[in-house]
C-alpha cells in the first residue's frame, strides 16, 4: 500500500494529530540530560535571541574585583524574524501579547562552544498576563554563542562599577504542562 493510499484512509483529525506530534518531535532540541525539560511538559514556543549579557565590575567580600552578571538584554525572534519577546533582568521574558514569565536557574550544562555562556534549564517562578507565556513552566537556553564575562584582569579597582555589554546569541525553548500529562 502506498503512502498516498494510507494517508487517504486516515481521518483528517487523525492526520492533523499525527502531524502535530511529528512537529513536536522535530522541534525539540537534543540537550544534555541535566537540562532536559521535565516529564509531562510540551514545547509551546521557541525563539532565537540576539543581544548582550551585561556585566558589572564588582568587588566581592574576598577583595578581588571581578565581573558579575547584571542582566541579559536581548530580543527574541520567531522563525520569520519578527521580534516577539524582550528578555531582561529577572531573568524575565515579555511577549508582545503582554504575557511575562520570570525564571530561576535550576540546572546548567557547559556550552559546546568554549567561549560561550552555559546552556540552562530555568523553572518559572512568576507570570503576568494571559498570553502564550502565562502557562510556561520551564525554559531552556541552548545553542549559545558568546556572552561570557571578560577576563578578570580587565576588572580592577579603577574599573569598579563599570559595565560592559558582551554580545551573545541563543535559542530559547518554552515549555508548559501537557494536557494529557505526557510529552
Amino acid at each position: 500500500m502506498t503512502l498516498r493510499r494510507t494517508l487517504l484512509g486516515i481521518s483528517p483529525l487523525a492526520a492533523l494529530l499525527g502531524y502535530a506530534a511529528l512537529a513536536q518531535v522535530l522541534f525539540m532540541a537534543e540537550v544534555p540530560e541535566a537540562i532536559r525539560a521535565p516529564q509531562g511538559e510540551r514545547l509551546v514556543l521557541r525563539a532565537h535571541a540576539s543581544g548582550s549579557q551585561i556585566y558589572r565590575c564588582t568587588q566581592p567580600a574576598d577583595g578581588k574585583p571581578q565581573w558579575t552578571l547584571k542582566a541579559p538584554d536581548a530580543e527574541l525572534r520567531d522563525e520569520q524574524g519578527k521580534v516577539i519577546i524582550r528578555h531582561s533582568a529577572g531573568p524575565s521574558w515579555q511577549h508582545t501579547d503582554g504575557s511575562t514569565v520570570t525564571g530561576k536557574t535550576v540546572a546548567h550544562a557547559a556550552s559546546p562552544q568554549a567561549d560561550s555562556i552555559p546552556w540552562l534549564l530555568l523553572a518559572a517562578v512568576s507570570h503576568e498576563g494571559s498570553g502564550v507565556l502565562a502557562q510556561v513552566t520551564s525554559i531552556q537556553r541552548i545553542h549559545t554563542h558568546g556572552g561570557q564575562a571578560p577576563p578578570s584582569a580587565q576588572c580592577d579597582a579603577a574599573q569598579l562599577n563599570a559595565e560592559i555589554k558582551v554580545p551573545y546569541t541563543a535559542d530559547y525553548y518554552f515549555y508548559a504542562p501537557s494536557k494529557g500529562g505526557a510529552r
